[in-house]
């Protein structure tokens, strides 16, 4: 059973999950990471990405920088969705599988 979210209940509730995400900043109503990974690594994880972004019908931007990528997640002029804040979780796990040892 999904409970639904209004108001001050819902924006409290996308706090508290982002608060859950470490390294993430919000910028407005977007957010950002930024990620020190090799090519390769920036390769494989924007694949993951991909497969994850595809099935939520999200486009997060991916950049690759130097030795950086950067990722942001919303479109900037609507306010940041679940399904947003859950793209982000499953970006950390695909960040943690990319770079495990």
């Amino acid at each position: 059973m999904r409970a639904l979210f209004s108001g001050r209940a819902k924006h409290d509730y996308l706090s508290d999950a982002l608060a859950l995400l470490n390294g993430w900043v919000r910028e407005g109503e977007q957010i950002r990471r930024t990620l020190v990974i090799d090519d390769a690594q920036h390769a494989a994880l924007t694949e993951r990405v991909k497969v994850v972004a595809d099935a939520l019908h999200l486009r997060p931007e991916i950049s690759r920088r130097a030795d950086h990528t950067q990722i942001r997640v919303g479109h900037g002029n609507a306010p940041l969705t679940e399904g947003e804040v859950l793209l982000a979780a499953r970006i950390e796990d695909a960040y943690r599988a990319v770079t495990a040892p």
